[in-house]
């Protein structure tokens, strides 16, 4: 985990981005893909895994409750799964450091096991509210200690065998959703989630190839996800595809900086990811898909981005669960378009790593942007693709997302930008700033 001295950074503009490049593997597939196999008898492979903090949280976490977890020299994951229903008792509290994803869909793993975990995390996490996972969870009749406000550090006492429940979402949130999928796996019977509002499915896809027995409906209440308990996981190989909210900053670096030309390849589209670049092109952006494929279930192609003038729009709300880590870049892109940019319904940013609308108001503020904020999103008055005047120091909350997204904004500013704090930047993209270094350099690279 990142130690808690700050990283200050300064980021000047440097001309164009120019250059091809892979991004990470994406987080998301990377989380479960260590989980699943940690389920699974027997050996799987796991090439492109993204090595980040949170991921590495991951890891750990189920090393400690039993799976044998080996990375080699050549970059491959090799994982030993203990089956549904092997986890161990781990011996101290798992250390989530950062990851919210972690610590949701690892709440509902344990929930269907005789086993008691003590989950902890870094300031930032310790912030965060896991209220919507231990109410399904607690149903389901894991009894569940919290500190107040439902927050880290908190105690989960599994139970086996767990009660299969129907839980309807009450917000859309894909790590619920997976935690009571994830408790569903150890528990006899059909458990049930509904979404009213679709979700990332990549727990959906990636279980059935794991040989869950999943099914999914329409129904007037929204898609009805089912899974069958007791499931007997078997290993696979995994090719993890890159993180579609990381190539989101070179998207969107290529679009505002004159004469950028970039190729992000092997960036997954899964159709729940894709709000970003559906959101830019609106907006005028120019980003073309070539290569398209199918890799381990997941739609994946290259993307050419080349810049082109931004115009505002009104981001259409139900974009938000298929972008919802990606708003920060946006609002970067909207500061750089021709008018005023309006995007409301994500309040779920307010309980991310960070408040992300108030930080992201402030931080563009910061940088000479007028902004109008409200509960559920931003209004942002663009520049028309003229230079942001730049200057100050961004306080960025213990955020990665936050941090890249004004290392963007810095190489279209007229003024040096100053971050308080690099250092998040690790969890989710360590490479980051190296790539951003070559790529104005003209040179092809990878993450």
């Amino acid at each position: 985990m990142h130690g808690s001295i700050p990283r200050p950074m300064t980021l000047s503009a440097r001309g164009p981005l120019r250059g091809s490049l892979t991004v990470p593997g994406d987080k998301s597939i990377s989380h479960r893909s260590l989980m699943f196999a940690g389920l699974a008898v027997g050996e799987s492979r796991i090439e492109g895994l993204l090595e980040g903090e949170d991921v590495l949280a991951t890891a750990a976490a189920m090393r400690a409750m039993g799976c044998i977890i080996d990375r080699s020299d050549d970059g491959i994951w090799r994982v030993w799964g203990v089956g549904v229903g092997g986890l161990l008792q781990p011996e101290s509290a798992l250390d989530m450091g950062n990851s919210g994803t972690s610590t949701r869909l690892l709440m509902g793993l344990v929930a269907s096991h005789a086993i008691t975990v003590t989950f902890t995390g870094d300031a930032s996490l310790s912030k965060r509210p896991m209220g919507r996972v231990i109410e399904p969870l607690s149903q389901m009749g894991a009894s569940i200690g919290a500190s107040p406000g439902g927050r880290l550090p908190l105690m989960l006492r599994g139970i086996a065998p767990a009660v299969p429940i129907n839980y309807t979402l009450p917000v859309a949130s894909a790590q619920v959703k997976s935690a009571v999928l994830l408790a569903g796996l150890n528990t006899p019977g059909i458990t049930q989630v509904i979404e009213p509002v679709p979700t990332r499915d990549h727990s959906e896809r990636m279980l059935r190839g794991f040989g869950a027995t999943i099914n999914v409906e329409d129904s007037p209440e929204g898609k009805v996800i089912s899974i069958a308990g007791e499931a007997e996981l078997k290993p696979q190989q995994i090719t993890v595809p890159g993180d579609p909210s990381s190539a989101g900053f070179w998207m969107v670096a290529a679009s505002i900086v004159p004469g950028s030309e970039v190729t992000i390849v092997n960036v997954c589209l899964n159709p729940t990811r894709t709000g970003l670049i559906t959101a830019l092109r609106m907006m005028g952006a120019d980003i073309a898909e070539t290569n398209a494929r199918t890799v381990g279930g997941e739609p994946v192609a290259d993307l050419v981005v080349r810049h082109a003038p931004l115009a505002a729009i009104d981001v259409p709300p139900d974009l938000a669960p298929s972008m919802i880590d990606e708003y920060p870049i946006l609002f970067v892109a909207a500061a750089l378009a021709e008018g005023r940019t309006i995007a409301r319904g994500a309040h779920e940013l307010r309980v991310k790593e960070s408040d992300r609308i108030a930080t992201m108001a402030e931080a563009l503020g910061t940088i000479g942007v007028s902004v109008e904020e409200y509960e559920d999103g931003l209004a942002i008055q663009g520049s028309g693709g003229e230079a942001l005047p730049g200057g100050g120091t961004i306080a960025t909350k213990l955020d990665h997302r936050i941090a890249m997204s004004l290392a963007i904004a810095a190489m279209a500013a007229r003024s040096p930008v100053t971050l308080d704090d690099a250092a998040p930047v690790s969890t989710s993209y360590p490479n980051f700033f190296a790539t951003l270094d070559r790529l104005t350099q003209g040179s092809d690279l990878k993450a």
